[in-house]
């Protein structure tokens, strides 16, 4: 993809996304995807653009939370022939778990996975919707990590770059498809 066309796919994908102020609380602009997920080109430009990166990371699994995350992950493992791996609420998951406490921008949340979710040594793609602090993708490379795994990765359709999550995440190769300056 040339830089006008890829500069296009991104203008195109920004208009799918909705502001809503003051959600879920006050202060706070959410960024609604729910109109670029009912877009059908949108969505196939999304987790295309989302892939084309993925791919270049050789992963054998995407991981991704409960409950946006699960939006585009399973696709996104898809494209790259790769596994999908389900980081849930606590009580969700039917089999033994590992799990981490993390710190929301807005409270504590905790993930599960199945103890047997990834093979030692696999390389995994930590995705979720939103890059914000980056409390929930680093909580997910905790994960990963204590399941012996390696994060060859984080990916995420929009990051909202004042918010620091990828200095957070500094140590990891990150990429988000749409940027936001919320400052």
């Amino acid at each position: 993809m040339s830089n006008a066309e890829e500069r296009d796919g991104v203008v195109a994908l920004k208009r799918l996304i909705r502001d809503i102020p003051d959600f879920p609380t006050a202060g706070i602009v959410f960024k609604d995807i729910t109109p670029l997920m009912a877009d059908a080109t949108g969505l196939a430009l999304a987790v295309g653009a989302l892939a084309e990166h993925a791919r270049t990371l050789d992963v054998q699994y995407v991981i991704a939370a409960e409950a946006r995350g699960f939006l585009l992950g399973p696709a996104l493992a898809l494209e790259c022939n790769a596994g999908f791996i389900l980081a849930r609420k606590p009580g969700k998951l039917p089999y033994d778990t590992v799990e981490v406490d993390y710190e929301l921008e807005y409270g504590q949340q905790s993930l599960h996975v199945h103890t047997d979710a990834l093979r030692a040594g696999a390389r995994v793609l930590v995705h979720d919707d939103l890059l914000a602090t980056g409390g929930t993708a680093l909580a997910l490379c905790e994960l990963v990590e204590r399941l012996g795994g390696q994060v060859a990765g984080c990916g995420f359709l929009v990051e909202l770059s004042s918010l620091a999550g990828r200095k957070r995440l500094a140590a990891r190769n990150v990429h988000a498809l749409l940027c936001y300056d919320t400052a």
